[in-house]
């Protein structure tokens, strides 16, 4: 079943991993560091990324939940002032259906939004 998380992780992540998901999950900490290892972040040093998954660990889950929802935000402000960079003449009803179209995939969007189907992607 290891290998088969890391191959699950790899696949999401877009590189090797030499962690599974089942470390990732249990969060184990790297002890030392190791050239095939992966890292949260290649410019982070060892000291710090163990700080950070050491304070991720002291999190509640409330807290762990408004983080989350942070950075879930503010991805879906990024993607609307990307969309709203390219279709400038676009309505706010017509930035949130294109990022529905994005994120729910164009079938479903179109379902509850039915005047995607008119616009070009």
């Amino acid at each position: 079943m290891e290998s088969r998380g890391t191959e699950v992780f790899s696949q999401f992540s877009g590189f090797r991993c030499q962690r599974s998901v089942s470390d990732l999950y249990n969060r184990r900490m790297p002890t030392e560091r190791q050239s095939g290892d992966a890292r949260l972040s290649s410019d982070t040093t060892l000291d710090a990324e163990q700080r950070q998954v050491a304070r991720w660990q002291a999190m509640s889950s409330v807290e762990i939940a408004q983080l989350v929802e942070s950075a879930s935000q503010a991805a879906r402000e990024l993607a609307l002032a990307g969309l709203r960079a390219r279709h400038p003449e676009a309505s706010a009803r017509e930035l949130v259906a294109r990022l529905a179209r994005i994120t729910l995939g164009p079938e479903l969007a179109t379902r509850v939004y039915p005047e995607l189907a008119g616009l070009a992607p």
